[in-house]
């Protein structure tokens, strides 16, 4: 029988090697087609197809290599090629070596499949994301530590199931890597993450709109920035909606369960939005364009078009970095911090807002200027105070431990949450009574549109209660400003910063 390849690869050595090589290769176009047709996929069908076979492939490969290498020094000595061997089971030294060498290739076969399966479980864990080769994830894993996510694995949001978002996930993991080994990341991360997987894939298959809640009850308490740490309180009727027998609701039901919304920003973290589009079950479509934002055309194309999901409104649902005036009122409210403390709220957020280098800087620094401001200004009071501000300059540097990251510049300022209006433009980058359709439809940003106000209790003021809504008083005298003009204006990042 005439041989199509030269003789020197016809030896026992690389025959093996590539058997070995093509039922790997084989079995990886199988189990691709396989899942690929898969209704549901399977992260461990993917570890299996993307990171098993393919290292028993190359070994396969590499046992053909090294095969050919030896036969083709046999020829250059002059050596005869060597016939392939013949098993003669009736011979116990063959037999013997037969079944070591069966057996051995499959403990290898399993090891290997057990390395890898172990090698994928630990790429896929908390501790990998947060610790091991993304040190510079600190801020992302501490917060998440203190998240409503807590207890949900990492991958389960940024990877789901199924192999083809796997392979991407491992794909752009490669460059974070080489980021990390050459320093080439930015600080702070950017944020949002591009191309994200669809909240679809993800969030729903916890969070199911269709039974969203149509009414949610949200009760507050804040305190001022004056001597006496004035409380106040605020109760609220928040319409989340959802479908209650067979009706749409709130807002959850009129922007994703009703209709599909799209909008364009021009700006990377999507703060920015001169354009939005809505289109409704029977495909009519209308478009708000910013009386207040001047985008052209072109300026529209060169945006980003993003057909809103969970992520657009939830977009910090696991990394929360919490301004300081929310974690102090917080911490007031539930007496982790004794508000009897003169002007402790102040005090406090003038210390977490100072710029820092190091963390070890900050802490540091915040016990030494809150121990002096008191010292200064209440000496008299200060031995029968010092007890109080010990607990609570740990409760302030817990505080600074958990929203503040200098090495890696990562506060609140730059992580802008669209749930949040007060602090961030949130809901008026869209509802801010300037985007209006050509028919002269306009985005509102009625208070009374997302939520009801039953009850609130103005500093040093009596609650006040009705169960079809109030009126909202702002807790500072500012006249008709907090109308006219956006929270942030005075609660949001300093322009300057």
């Amino acid at each position: 029988m005439k041989r199509r390849l030269p003789d020197v690869f016809y030896n026992t050595t690389s025959l093996i090697g590539m058997t070995i090589f093509g039922i790997s290769f084989c079995m990886i176009v199988f189990l691709f087609i396989l899942d690929s047709f898969s209704r549901t996929g399977s992260p461990y069908l993917g570890l299996i197809t993307f990171i098993a076979l393919p290292g028993v492939m190359l070994f396969g490969l590499f046992v053909a290599l090294v095969g050919l290498y030896r036969a083709v020094r046999r020829k250059r000595r002059g050596e005869e090629a060597k016939r392939l061997p013949t098993i003669d089971f009736n011979e116990s030294k063959q037999r013997f070596a037969f079944l070591m060498f069966l057996f051995g290739g499959l403990g290898l076969m399993l090891v290997s499949g057990f390395g890898s399966y172990q090698a994928y479980e630990y790429t896929e864990s908390v501790k990998f994301c947060g610790e091991t080769c993304h040190n510079v994830m600190k801020p992302e894993y501490v917060a998440y530590q203190h998240s409503p996510h807590a207890k949900v694995k990492c991958a389960e949001c940024h990877i789901g199931a199924g192999t083809d978002w796997y392979v991407r996930s491992k794909i752009s993991g490669s460059y974070q890597v080489y980021s990390t080994l050459f320093n080439k990341y930015s600080r702070p991360i950017e944020t949002p993450v591009a191309n994200l997987r669809p909240a679809r894939e993800t969030c729903e298959h916890c969070h199911w709109p269709d039974h969203f809640y149509s009414q949610k009850l949200k009760d507050r308490k804040y305190f001022l920035s004056d001597p006496e740490n004035t409380e106040a309180q605020i109760s609220m009727l928040m319409k989340i909606g959802g479908v209650q027998q067979g009706a749409s609701e709130g807002i959850h039901a009129h922007m994703y369960i009703e209709n599909e919304i799209s909008y364009v920003s021009t700006d990377r973290q999507r703060q920015i939005i001169p354009y939005v589009e809505s289109k409704d079950k029977n495909g009519k479509v209308t478009v708000y364009r910013s009386t207040e934002l001047k985008a052209t055309d072109e300026d529209l194309k060169k945006g980003e078009r993003r057909i809103v999901d969970c992520i657009d409104c939830h977009n910090r649902p696991s990394h929360q970095y919490r301004p300081p005036e929310v974690t102090l009122n917080q911490a007031l409210a539930r007496n982790l911090i004794d508000r009897s403390i003169p002007e402790i709220k102040m005090t406090a957020k003038d210390a977490l807002e100072k710029p820092y280098k190091t963390e070890a800087e900050a802490i540091a620094t915040i016990r030494a200027d809150i121990l002096k401001y008191y010292q200064d200004n209440y000496k008299d009071q200060f031995a029968t105070l010092q007890p109080k501000l010990v607990t609570a300059i740990a409760q302030v540097q817990e505080i600074y431990r958990t929203n503040y990251f200098p090495e890696m510049k990562v506060s609140w300022k730059g992580y802008p949450s669209n749930l949040d209006h007060v602090h961030s433009l949130g809901c008026f980058r869209c509802h801010d009574d300037k985007h209006v359709s050509p028919e002269g439809k306009v985005l509102t940003k009625n208070c009374q549109t997302c939520h009801t106000i039953l009850s609130q209790v103005p500093p040093g003021g009596k609650r006040e209660t009705n169960v079809e809504g109030l009126a909202f008083k702002h807790p500072v005298d500012i006249g008709d400003a907090w109308q006219t003009g956006l929270c942030m204006d005075c609660h949001g990042p300093q322009k300057d910063e």
